[in-house]
């Protein structure tokens, strides 16, 4: 039987739940009325429980997913999602500097840094913390310097933690023979295809209408699935993003950024505000602001003269300050500037977070991002490294950080050598044209897209 993942209305109840608690909504009347005809609590890993629901329990989880929505949120003032409201509750919003297009070695090596970082991150992802590290001192990879590889990794060791079912055959060091597919590069290939037939001045709607015509459903999850669901269906964007949908501050805006921050250079703020009609589609609130961080930071780091640090401080005057992103942010690097050792910082931020939100939110995992890069203090190898050995969504943030490491570092030749020749300058995809491309035409095609005249077709 199919059973399809982040869809079913039992499983959306649960994460519901959270999400209310989470954003200051008081759930617990509809919580209880849930248990009492016999609902479950989320997935805790997956993205469905084993065994569907009776008809009658998807028909209230149904009901109350729209009851939930209706329920009001004591945080709203503190976190708009409208970009006027954005900009309103950010003093510091940036302005522009006039910079140069990167030069097309530089986006290569961001475009490799991507890819690097998250085929880093694919055969550890959904595994815990002590899972991640046990398997990697098993090999003499720990702190965590290179690939991970099951050559040595003792036979109980794996069967207690077992790497990813679907990345372990092309992404382990013995077996990784170019970039295989995966989320956190077909994004930014349709952001090129975005920027192609749109401009820069596209809307929330062009998104939606390219997804449709270019992305396979079964290639989307948690919140970009339901907003494909939620399309079909009829809801127009950007309620596509709000309605039964629980994942809305999840990671996945964060993951379609970086061509928002590359095509933008020194202009911070523009950067953002495209990731914003982007990110809007799907989410709101802090998954919203973590793409537009993360946009903001790669368009600082675009003009090729500012450190990380520079980096990640002009990228939080886009997160409103009373948002629970900015607390966050602002923690982790505290956190990454107070401890020598990272395993200590890493410890910290899962004492802080792990108990409230899912493994694959925005909030903890661009709170890591920040973290590794500023402990590594923008080294390529520190970085990626860093941002997998903290868990949670592994290749996520091992892509992210590796965009904007591997951008600092300004070419391919300035990236060490094991993390870009297994990649064969080849990358798998699904997206329509892309399919076998290699890392320096995508450079030189996003490079063609970071001209001021690119505003329409």
């Amino acid at each position: 039987m199919l059973r399809l993942t982040w869809v079913q209305p039992e499983d959306l109840l649960g994460h519901e739940l959270d999400q209310a608690r989470q954003d200051g909504r008081e759930p617990s009347a509809i919580a209880a009325r849930w248990r009492a005809a016999g609902g479950g609590e989320a997935p805790a890993r997956a993205g469905a429980s084993p065994r569907p629901a009776s008809r009658y329990l998807r028909l209230l989880a149904q009901d109350l997913l729209d009851e939930l929505a209706d329920l009001p949120s004591g945080l709203a003032d503190r976190e708009p999602t409208d970009l006027p409201g954005i900009r309103a509750a950010c003093p510091a919003w940036p302005s522009p500097t006039p910079a140069p297009a990167p030069a097309p070695p530089a986006l290569e090596a961001a475009w490799l840094g991507r890819a690097a970082g998250c085929l880093l991150g694919k055969p550890v992802e959904k595994l815990p913390l002590e899972g991640i590290r046990a398997l990697a001192r098993s090999t003499g990879n720990w702190p965590l310097n290179t690939w991970f590889t099951a050559r040595g990794v003792p036979a109980e060791l794996t069967e207690k933690y077992p790497w990813n079912r679907r990345s372990a055959t092309t992404s382990l060091a013995e077996n990784i023979d170019g970039m295989p597919e995966d989320d956190d590069l077909n994004y930014p290939l349709l952001n090129l295809l975005l920027l192609q037939r749109h401009g820069r001045a596209f809307t929330t709607t062009d998104v939606a209408g390219l997804w449709l015509d270019e992305l396979p459903p079964g290639r989307t999850f948690t919140a970009e699935r339901l907003a494909l669901r939620n399309l079909l269906s009829g809801v127009e964007p950007p309620h596509t993003a709000r309605h039964r949908n629980p994942f809305r501050e999840w990671i996945g805006a964060l993951i379609r950024a970086d061509v928002h921050g590359w095509t933008n250079p020194g202009d911070p703020a523009a950067a953002a505000e495209q990731a914003h009609r982007d990110a809007t589609l799907t989410h709101t609130a802090n998954g919203v602001y973590a793409a537009m961080f993360t946009a903001a930071a790669i368009a600082t780091a675009a003009t090729g003269t500012h450190d990380v640090h520079a980096c990640l401080n002009t990228a939080r005057t886009v997160v409103p300050p009373r948002s629970r992103l900015a607390e966050a942010i602002d923690h982790a690097v505290r956190l990454a500037r107070t401890h020598e050792d990272f395993d200590e910082v890493v410890d910290e931020l899962h004492a802080t977070h792990s108990a409230t939100y899912h493994w694959v939110h925005a909030i903890p995992n661009t709170a890591l991002i920040a973290a590794a890069l500023t402990h590594a203090d923008g080294d390529f190898t520190g970085s990626v490294c860093r941002a997998v050995s903290g868990g949670w969504d592994t290749d996520s943030g091992g892509a992210t950080t590796g965009s904007i490491a591997g951008l600092l570092a300004g070419s391919p030749g300035a990236l060490p050598g094991r993390w870009t020749a297994p990649l064969k300058n080849r990358l798998a995809t699904s997206v329509t044209g892309f399919d076998g491309t290699g890392f320096d035409s995508l450079a030189r095609l996003t490079h063609s897209l970071t001209h001021p005249e690119v505003t329409r077709p």
